[in-house]
């Protein structure tokens, strides 16, 4: 059994988007130059390196600029530091 923290999960857009424009996971792989278990595992949420976010978002007609839309940042939250007074 994983480590619950070991890897991130993060919802993305890239399967909405890459089935708008009628690919299979396969020529999506293609296109951006990545495995296609790269894209299988982007698809179910699983973290990925910024340049591999860069080359699905090219892939998609997508432009960089827009990383957000397609890879929303993930929110943590920060734990509170106590006080020394």
């Amino acid at each position: 059994m994983e480590n619950e923290g070991s890897r991130a999960i993060q919802m993305n857009r890239v399967r909405e988007l890459r089935e708008n424009r009628l690919m299979t996971q396969a020529q999506l792989a293609r296109k951006a130059k990545v495995a296609l278990r790269t894209i299988h595992s982007v698809e179910k949420g699983m973290n990925c390196r910024m340049d591999t976010k860069r080359k699905i978002l090219l892939a998609l007609g997508k432009r960089f600029e827009e990383k957000d839309q397609v890879f929303p940042p993930v929110r943590r939250s920060i734990p509170e530091m106590p006080f020394s007074h």
